[in-house]
């Protein structure tokens, strides 16, 4: 089987410009492995490719669901793995590119077969989040499970409820079941590029996104997406920005403490991204740090066919 090329990384780190460059390079077509530009009408709070980027290099899995609906890891891997047999079959290299650790370990080891779904234990967590507040279950999901937790970002209660679900089950944490799956099944043959760069000047990347998003738009594409019916309690509105922007419209926030919180909310993922994929020994880091805008993409793109 032909090694798989992936890149990752966490946000705003530039893995879109590198990936374009790469995928001429090698006469390559992207699949994106992030877990919100699968839904559609989700454009500028993912930082999705402009359709200029999609012109330029065929994407895979870009809005491929609604937003009312949920889209699972299990959702990813299937379509994922077809657009590999595709793109294979063309003659041309399947890239995979993203920052949504979950689907790319679906992709490398894939998934552990835990239990069926609970539907009144899983009923009876949610009950208990509304009733003891936002953050009771991730609460309980760090003591119970602390790996899994730092995985998780705080409102992914889809994940929190999933993972407290197969604690109760099993009466073992998931993180255990993960590590348990990924030595039996060996993984399959990949070369993984992981973009960083120095933490400082990764936050500022951030800021500068979330204010990029803000002039482009983002509060009237949320309106849109609520007003199709989208609530916060949807799996495609925990997408960074989505909800604390619903919040805005609600009258929870002011349109700068909106702000704020995004920018201070995408730090926090950013660090957790860096802990999952730190994690994954086969990642080959690249880093882009003190590159200014008009050699960060060579200078990447030289690193990177190094690895791949």
């Amino acid at each position: 089987m032909d090694e798989l090329l992936i890149i990752v990384g966490p946000t705003a780190v530039g893995k879109t410009e590198l990936a374009l460059a790469l995928a001429e390079r090698i006469n390559a077509e992207i699949i994106s492995a992030d877990s919100m530009q699968v839904y559609r009408g989700m454009d500028i709070g993912t930082a999705k490719p402009s359709p200029d980027e999609r012109a330029r290099i065929p994407h895979h899995l870009l809005d491929v669901a609604d937003p009312r609906e949920e889209f699972s890891a299990g959702d990813f891997l299937r379509l994922a793995e077809d657009a590999i047999a595709d793109i294979r079959r063309r003659g041309k290299v399947p890239l995979v590119v993203g920052g949504t650790g979950l689907y790319v370990r679906a992709l490398t080891e894939g998934l552990f077969d835990g239990p069926k779904a609970d539907w009144p234990l899983r009923d009876s967590l949610m009950e208990k989040e509304r009733s003891e507040g936002e953050g009771t279950l991730y609460k309980m999901l760090k003591e119970a499970d602390p790996d899994a937790a730092s995985r998780i970002h705080p409102s992914d209660l889809r994940r929190i409820i999933r993972a407290l679900e197969v604690y109760r089950k099993e009466g073992r944490p998931i993180s255990e079941r993960h590590q348990e799956h990924r030595a039996a099944s060996g993984g399959r043959p990949v070369r993984i590029a992981g973009l960083t760069r120095d933490r400082a000047e990764l936050y500022r990347r951030i800021e500068m996104r979330v204010d990029t998003m803000m002039e482009a738009g983002f509060i009237e594409e949320v309106k849109t997406l609520k007003e199709m019916g989208c609530t916060r309690g949807m799996v495609s509105m925990q997408a960074l920005g989505y909800k604390q922007v619903l919040a805005r419209l609600d009258g929870e926030y002011t349109l700068d403490e909106a702000v704020g919180l995004i920018k201070r909310d995408t730090k926090r993922y950013a660090k957790r991204q860096f802990t999952w994929f730190n994690a994954e020994k086969r990642v080959r880091w690249v880093d882009l740090s003190g590159s200014s805008e008009a050699t960060e993409t060579l200078r990447g793109l030289e690193k990177a066919l190094e690895i791949f």
